[in-house]
C-alpha cells in the first residue's frame, strides 16, 4: 500500500527548492515526508534537475541514517535499547510491539505500511527509560502494557477495526 510515485510531486519539491544543488538533503527529507521512504525512481529526474550525478544522490540517500530506500509505516517507533532503556527493561516493550504487530527483527514495517518499529542505541532521554518514540514524539517510562494501549490508539488513528 505504498503511495505511488508521482513526477508532478517531485518536480514540485525541486522547484520549491530552485533546483538547487546545495539544497539535496532538504530536497530528500521533503521527498520521504511525502512518501516514508526515497522511492527509487526519483534518481533520475532528480539528478537532471538539480545538475548531481545520480551516485552522488545515492551516497547522500544511503549516507544519513534518517533515509530509507525501503517503504516505511505511517508510524515510525523507534525503541531505545541503549544501556538505561535495556537495563530497565525495554526488551518485553519491544517484544509487545512485535507481536501486536506482527512483526519480527526481519520484517519491521506491517504490510499495509501503517507501523514500522525500529530499535536505536539512543534517543538520548536516558532519565525517562525505557523510551520509545514514535515519529519523534517521546513516550517515557513506557511498560508492555502502556505499549499495548499506545498500540491500539495509533491503529484507532489509522482507522484499524479494533477489540
Amino acid at each position: 500500500m505504498t503511495q505511488e510515485f508521482n513526477p508532478q510531486v517531485l518536480d514540485d519539491i525541486i522547484s520549491a527548492h530552485q533546483c538547487n544543488p546545495s539544497a539535496v538533503i532538504a530536497i530528500l527529507q521533503d521527498i520521504q515526508e511525502r512518501y516514508h521512504y526515497i522511492p527509487r525512481e526519483i534518481f533520475q529526474p532528480l539528478s537532471r534537475r538539480v545538475g548531481l550525478s545520480e551516485a552522488r544522490i545515492y551516497a547522500v540517500v544511503t549516507f544519513y541514517e534518517n533515509f530509507s530506500l525501503e517503504p516505511k509505516g505511517r508510524f515510525i517507533v523507534k525503541v531505545c535499547d541503549g544501556t538505561a532503556c535495556h537495563v530497565r527493561k525495554s526488551t518485553p516493550i519491544l517484544e509487545r510491539l512485535r507481536k501486536e504487530l506482527a512483526l519480527s527483527p526481519e520484517k519491521v514495517t506491517t504490510d499495509d505500511q501503517g507501523f514500522t518499529v525500529e530499535t536505536v542505541s539512543c534517543l538520548g532521554a536516558c532519565g525517562l527509560a525505557p523510551v520509545l518514540t514514535v515519529n519523534d514524539k517521546v513516550y517515557p517510562a513506557m511498560t508492555p502494557d502502556k505499549v499495548s494501549e499506545l498500540v491500539e490508539s495509533l491503529k484507532k488513528e489509522l482507522g484499524y477495526a479494533t477489540h
